[in-house]
């Protein structure tokens, strides 16, 4: 650090500015990290997902979704149930069509159990297959159980903030995988609107490739909140292969039954 001095200040005054000085340095060495620039910033966008997340599962949720997979030659629709509780606790059931119903996922403390009617079995997904395809969607296990891992295991970095055309600021956050966390994505990029609601999660490979992005295509009022009422997911090479979830129902904050989220429950509905 330079400090300049001018040539006839008194040496009382020189010698009090290279104290001064020696203070000043000190005090960056001892705390360099508030004065990092990608810590505010990394700080706030963590802030900013977390609010994300929470804007749509509130302290407890309930809802009602409809499910459509669309190919090039087919397309089929269910209707799903969901409750939320906290960040760890969510359930989601299928309702109709006949043949699908009953199928559940549960998610309780970073664990992920399925299970499937017509082979009267629980099943514990294992981490390495988080990520597999649920009910033959586009969404994986974890997507569909609304898991808020990405908020503790990556690095959050805040890298634009734009206003749209409706007068929202869009915050745009690039979420990095940590290196010991257990997650199959490189990174993840995601757009979120000032109100929190989610406007688009694009998902990228360990080669920092994009390979599947989930777009908001409605927004609107629903229990009390402004939220996404309807999202689709794609594959980036195959864009004509979708699956869009659309909320037909959801309260916020309401009590539910502990035993709404238990391996029992989830084998033989009560709620």
């Amino acid at each position: 650090m330079f400090v300049a001095v001018p040539l006839n200040q008194p040496k009382g005054r020189v010698r009090m500015s290279m104290q001064t000085t020696k203070v000043i340095i000190r005090f960056f060495i001892l705390c360099p990290v508030i004065f990092l620039p990608g810590y505010a910033a990394s700080s706030d966008a963590s802030k900013i997902i977390k609010a994300a997340m929470d804007q749509w599962r509130g302290i407890t949720s309930h809802s009602t979704m409809s499910m459509t997979i669309h190919r090039p030659d087919w397309e089929r629709t269910m209707t799903m149930e969901g409750w939320t509780e906290g960040e760890k606790k969510s359930l989601i059931r299928v309702l109709e069509p006949k043949k699908d119903a009953g199928n559940g996922t549960l998610l309780l403390d970073n664990k992920i159990w399925t299970f499937s009617p017509k082979v009267n079995r629980v099943i514990k997904i294992p981490s390495s297959l988080m990520n597999q395809s649920w009910m033959g969607s586009d969404f994986s296990n974890k997507d569909v159980a609304r898991s808020a891992d990405i908020i503790d295991q990556y690095v959050h970095t805040l890298i634009k903030t734009e206003t749209n055309s409706e007068g929202f600021k869009v915050y745009e956050i690039e979420s990095v995988t940590k290196e010991d966390a257990p997650v199959v994505w490189g990174k993840e990029i995601l757009r979120i609107r000032d109100d929190y609601v989610m406007l688009e999660h694009t998902f990228y490979d360990q080669d920092m490739q994009a390979v599947k992005r989930m777009l908001t295509l409605k927004i609107g009022m629903m229990g009390g909140r402004m939220v996404a009422l309807q999202q689709r997911m794609a594959k980036i090479e195959t864009p004509d292969e979708y699956t869009e979830i659309q909320v037909l129902s959801a309260e916020f904050d309401i009590e539910i039954p502990q035993t709404v989220f238990t391996l029992s429950n989830l084998r033989n509905p009560r709620f």
